[in-house]
């Protein structure tokens, strides 16, 4: 393809302006600057990402449906220009207009579509087919509000609405033709035909419109622009009725228009209420029956029928939440394409396959016989046959044994009978895999051993990765341009190339190089941190970083209690010898998790008193950064020295901050859970402080009987910290941290207080190294 020349990039802007706002340059705003910027790429965009259409539409061609419920994008601006080889070209058309490229990005609202590793992982696989060729598209929900901004308010942190949408997506491109109507509720008909054949008829009584909005995936430095398609709710009509309008009922006229558009109003409603259940599972089922639907008509257009539909689409599922897409694709099969049982149940099990994302049993979804039944009555029926065809299958191999018929039934044996989402997807699905090695090994061995001895060749891993178009050309320029220089760009997309930097990184050159360029991005930050948070750092002490979602298994309490045991240290011996230390935390606790929530105002807390304590100053400070966010994520990832990767062993399933960090020269500090086991090897073990029990300790200590409270009355360390907690230091509101000290006194099932020692001595590894 043609690549455009400043000159032209600049006589589009200003075209754009005038076309689509009415103004010239230098009367445009900074957010009329960069729609029109956007609208000038899309014009090199749309070339290629016609011509990947239509690659794409012949019948020898099996694509990737990567069917998810989060896609954590980011900023779009920046990787486009890089991906379109554009930088020099844009750079100097914004030149000519008096604006620069960080200054269209700071006018970029991200799609705020994801929560975390799952939606991140989701866009870096998207990033990654298109650089690689690979025929794929992405389908998500258009969420309205996505996951919120987080905002901290007394310490405290609130949710307020991400309206990301509100000046509206200058990437996307509407697509009404394309849209499809997904019913709920209702009854279903049953009907036997001459030959004695069963025909069922589902009439919903709730029928919503699901509208496509697609947005370009450029591929790095290459012709093809994969799609991600993103489905609206709306009502089938305007959604108003004016009879009930005129009678000054307004609300109440509008009833249509808001039940159809709280579909797709917010990612992940609270599931305290039945109404937050319903809705989320109303949620997964739109995106599933919306991309269906999209799949068969796409089909259709090229093939008599659906009997190859297996070898032209495969669907991914990431994860169980879009699980309901396997009943949905049988119902299309069975019920509007009259093909059998078998020869439908064939081609669903050859189009689907499923990651699995989780190694915790109460993880796992699953969802009520009586939710299922009343929202989706047919799927109900399809579910049932499934799992009765199934059993009797299991019974077939393991005669007698009730024990495991009753854990691999698809809709549990007990009184409450819920549908177990992941026994559903591994037997549907003709691959099933773990995201890092040990997270396989698990599987295997555990949540899933009886479905793994059943069906071994299903199991298989995949180690989740990362892009390093995003973690590292863009996040860190100057570090790239380093590499670069060495490499060439082709590690770019080829990252084991970068076993070849080795010799070079053996210099005092390069090293010396590198120290600058990590300094130079601690100073970044600690400018934004100080400008958006009045939190001074100094970028010459040790960045501790530990950035993810806030969550018990993650164990933010675990470095919690060593800031704590570190600042009581450094009070007791004010003259010792201690390496300055700026501890950096940041993540978001889902709205309704009410101790995650109290592990961020402990982070608050102790933010307030170390920084104001002058005994400590110059040696330990503490930020919580709120609102975290991928455009966020990259100046911290760059900018760390060290990387807290310390959830419990056995539970993370696999992590891809651990690799971002890594990727971008931090030391790990971890135990041996998820990808870190295989970080560790790759980095060598002499460059990892690794601390703590392994998953087969957890397991035995579990079984041999764990009592924390045995913990605080043998280690004086762990006591003087569990106290200062528990006392005025670090709250003027008594017993404000009561719950977590309770917890893990009582409990602590993560076993944070189990490994505290050996973290402890891990982290005076890292003092003396550094």
């Amino acid at each position: 393809m043609r690549q455009a020349t400043s000159p032209q990039l600049t006589d589009a802007l200003r075209a754009h302006l005038r076309a689509d706002h009415g103004r010239r340059v230098d009367t445009a705003t900074p957010s009329e600057l960069y729609d029109a910027l956007v609208a000038a790429l899309r014009g090199e965009i749309m070339d290629r990402w016609v011509a990947t259409g239509e690659r794409y539409a012949k019948p020898d061609v099996r694509r990737v449906c990567y069917l998810s419920m989060e896609f954590l994008l980011g900023r779009l601006l920046r990787s486009a220009v890089q991906a379109l080889g554009l930088e020099g070209p844009v750079q100097e058309a914004l030149e000519q207009i008096g604006a620069t490229l960080e200054d269209m990005e700071e006018e970029e609202n991200a799609s705020a579509l994801g929560s975390g590793g799952l939606g991140r992982l989701a866009a870096c696989f998207l990033d990654s087919m298109a650089t690689h060729d690979y025929p794929a598209y992405g389908y998500g929900l258009r969420y309205e509000f996505g996951l919120f901004r987080q905002r901290i308010v007394d310490g405290w942190q609130t949710e307020q609405p991400d309206d990301w949408l509100r000046w509206g997506n200058p990437w996307e491109v509407r697509r009404p033709d394309e849209a499809v109507q997904v019913q709920f509720f209702g009854y279903v008909d049953a009907n036997q035909d001459e030959h004695g054949q069963f025909h069922f008829d589902w009439t919903g009584s709730e029928t919503v419109l699901a509208v496509p909005y697609d947005m370009p995936v450029c591929g790095f430095r290459t012709d093809t622009v994969n799609t991600l398609r993103l489905w609206e709710a709306r009502p089938l009509d305007s959604g108003v009725d004016l009879d009930v309008f005129h009678s000054g009922d307004f609300l109440g006229a509008s009833a249509g228009l808001v039940q159809a558009e709280t579909i797709t109003k917010v990612l992940y409603p609270a599931e305290r209420t039945e109404a937050g259940q319903l809705l989320r599972l109303k949620q997964q089922y739109f995106l599933a029956s919306a991309t269906l639907q999209d799949l068969v008509r796409r089909h259709l257009l090229v093939c008599p029928d659906l009997s190859n539909f297996h070898e032209r689409v495969a669907i991914q599922l990431n994860d169980t939440h879009p699980a309901i897409a396997i009943p949905e694709l049988m119902r299309l099969l069975l019920d509007a394409h009259d093909y059998s049982w078998d020869d439908a149940w064939e081609i669903t099990r050859k189009t689907f396959a499923y990651t699995n994302h989780t190694l915790l049993p109460e993880a796992l979804e699953t969802w009520s016989y009586g939710q299922i039944s009343n929202l989706l009555p047919r799927h109900m029926q399809i579910v049932q046959e499934i799992d009765r065809r199934f059993s009797d299958h299991v019974r077939q191999w393991r005669p007698n044994d009730e024990d495991v018929l009753s854990r691999m039934a698809i809709v549990s044996h007990d009184a409450e009978r819920r549908v177990r989402m992941a026994n559903l997807s591994v037997v549907a699905s003709s691959s099933v895999n773990g995201v890092a090695a040990l997270h396989t090994e698990l599987l295997r061995e555990g949540v899933l051993k009886d479905f793994a001895e059943l069906f071994p060749e299903r199991f298989n891993n995949k180690t989740n990765g990362i892009t390093p178009r995003r973690w590292i050309h863009q996040a860190n320029p100057q570090l790239s341009a380093l590499i670069s220089e060495h490499l060439g760009e082709a590690w770019i997309k080829d990252l084991d190339q970068l076993r070849q930097l080795e010799p070079a990184i053996e210099t005092p050159e390069f090293r010396a190089r590198f120290r600058e360029i990590k300094r130079a991005n601690k100073v970044t930050l600690s400018n934004y941190v100080k400008r958006t948070q009045g939190v001074v750092f100094d970028p010459d002490s040790l960045f501790d970083v530990q950035i993810k979602r806030i969550h018990e298994y993650k164990r933010q309490l675990l470095l919690a209690l060593y800031t704590v045991d570190h600042y009581l240290r450094i009070r007791a011996d004010p003259n010792g010898d201690f390496a300055p230390r700026t501890v950096i935390v940041a993540g978001k606790a889902a709205a309704d998790y009410d101790t995650a929530k109290l592990v961020i105002r402990l982070f608050t807390s102790l933010q307030e008193t170390i920084n104001a304590d002058k005994l400590v100053r110059g040696r330990l400070q503490v930020a919580f950064l709120e609102n975290y966010r991928v455009s966020l994520a990259q100046p911290i990832v760059t900018a760390a020295d060290l990387s807290e990767q310390i959830s419990t062993a056995g539970y993370e399933a696999s992590g891809t901050g651990n690799m971002k960090f890594a990727l971008n020269g931090a030391l790990t500090i971890g135990t041996l859970d998820g990808a870190n086991v295989e970080i560790r090897e790759a980095v060598d073990p002499d460059h990892f402080f690794l601390f703590g029990l392994t998953a087969d300790q957890v397991a035995a200590l579990r079984h041999e009987g764990y009592r924390p409270r045995g913990i605080y009355e043998q280690s004086e360390r762990v006591r003087e910290v569990l106290d200062a907690l528990s006392g005025p230091l670090f709250s003027r509101q008594p017993g404000l941290f009561h719950p977590l000290v309770d917890a893990l006194l009582d409990r602590d099932h993560y076993l944070v207080l189990a490994d505290f020692g050996s973290y402890c001595r891990a982290q005076e590894q890292v003092e003396a190294l550094w």
